[in-house]
């Protein structure tokens, strides 16, 4: 777990500045929050990306698939979710409880006038893209990267021991990702608030999804348990784990872009 954190390290800050363009909009939430997002592309089929855990839209940028999809006549959507980058940063955890998350991605939909979407999430970004799943009618098919079975669990051991750790407890399995947040100047405690109010979704809903649902993940990524199980829920399941890659590195090579373009058409 340490060595996975200081990867994650590594990486984030090889990356660069992150926010080196700024080229969005603001919608405001239901509750106020101002959330941050931007729009790629005039016309084609709308594509929401969601990110994952302390990160936020500017990773896509980073990313082959936004220009894969955005080549194949999509129009894509990125936001920083509430708490991440440039949109608010709540220090209630009550603002992110209720899929908060999810309801401010509903209503920036709704604001754009998206009456169909597909929605990709990565890692957490997975987590929040299955309450659309059971949400939105207007899904039309989901990626589900970086992720397993695990979040379905609410009382799931790894989002305890994230909670913890930010909170300020003694974890040191969680050392290096604390030592990240604190070096990079990320929101310990809506981060915190985060991982407390972190919703699941029980297989029971799941198994009720008719959309077509893609579960991808590199072929050296371990993290939040079982893909092919995860798949498997699904009535209209289809699993990826040849991408390369782990956890932290999958989502960034072409193999994944070309991947999510090609389930997506």
């Amino acid at each position: 777990m340490r060595r996975q954190f200081c990867l994650i390290l590594l990486f984030l800050l090889a990356a660069g500045p992150l926010w080196a363009q700024h080229t969005g909009q603001y919608y405001t939430s239901f509750d106020g929050t101002k959330i941050y997002y931007e729009v790629k592309g005039d016309k084609g089929p709308a594509v929401l990306l969601i990110h994952g855990f302390i990160v936020n839209s500017s990773t896509w940028k980073k990313a082959a698939l936004p220009d894969t999809l955005l080549a194949h006549g999509f129009r894509v959507i990125t936001l920083d979710l509430r708490g991440n980058g440039l949109s608010d940063h709540p220090h209630d955890s009550s603002a992110y409880a209720h899929d908060a998350e999810a309801k401010d991605i509903m209503g920036l939909l709704n604001a754009l006038h998206i009456r169909s979407y597909d929605v990709l999430g990565y890692s957490r970004g997975s987590i929040i893209a299955a309450r659309l799943l059971v949400l939105d009618r207007r899904v039309h098919k989901a990626v589900l990267g970086g992720m397993g079975i695990d979040f379905t669990n609410p009382q799931w051991p790894r989002r305890i021991m994230f909670y913890h750790a930010l909170r300020g407890d003694s974890v040191p399995e969680l050392a290096g990702m604390i030592q990240y947040v604190t070096t990079a100047g990320l929101d310990r405690q809506a981060l915190a608030c985060m991982q407390q109010e972190q919703p699941s979704t029980p297989v029971a809903a799941l198994q009720q999804v008719k959309q077509p649902v893609l579960v991808i993940r590199g072929k050296d990524d371990v993290d939040n348990g079982s893909a092919p199980d995860l798949a498997k829920v699904f009535p209209h399941g289809t699993l990826i784990t040849s991408v390369p890659g782990d956890h932290n590195h999958a989502a960034s090579t072409p193999e994944f872009a070309a991947a999510v373009a090609g389930f997506l058409q």
